[in-house]
């Protein structure tokens, strides 16, 4: 294994590993980096709900599982990129951000792509350390 200044963070040993070639989340010195969340639950990969606001409750859920994981919580994120299938979901997305998001809020970018299936995907940076 390479030497690197960072620590991959698994959900734990309840959770499979992604199938991917990626990690949930990575801590490298006071930030905690987390991959692009879904709107799928982790152990079944069973889909949480059809809507934007069913899939974007079940997108921040799995977040904060992930930021939990690695020491971090929803209250440390700082940055966020948000991936929409359809980008006139904005409005309805941001009524969900916010009640799991308070102010002031981390900075964001939201971004219109093609997801496979889902209609939502969320990553984000948490900062650990003091003021």
């Amino acid at each position: 294994m390479p030497d690197r200044n960072w620590t991959p963070i698994t959900l734990g040993e309840d959770f499979p590993p992604p199938v991917g070639p990626y990690s949930p989340a990575v801590r490298a010195g006071d930030l905690v980096f987390v991959s692009g969340q879904v709107p799928r639950d982790p152990r079944s990969g069973k889909l949480l709900g059809e809507t934007i606001e069913d899939q974007a409750r079940g997108t921040l859920v799995n977040l904060k599982r992930a930021l939990e994981a690695a020491g971090a919580s929803i209250e440390q994120v700082v940055a966020c990129t948000v991936y929409l299938v359809d980008e006139n979901d904005w409005a309805r997305f941001n009524e969900v951000y916010r009640t799991v998001f308070s102010p002031p809020y981390p900075t964001r970018t939201v971004v219109g792509a093609s997801l496979r299936g889902v209609l939502v995907e969320v990553s984000a940076i948490a900062y650990l350390g003091t003021r």
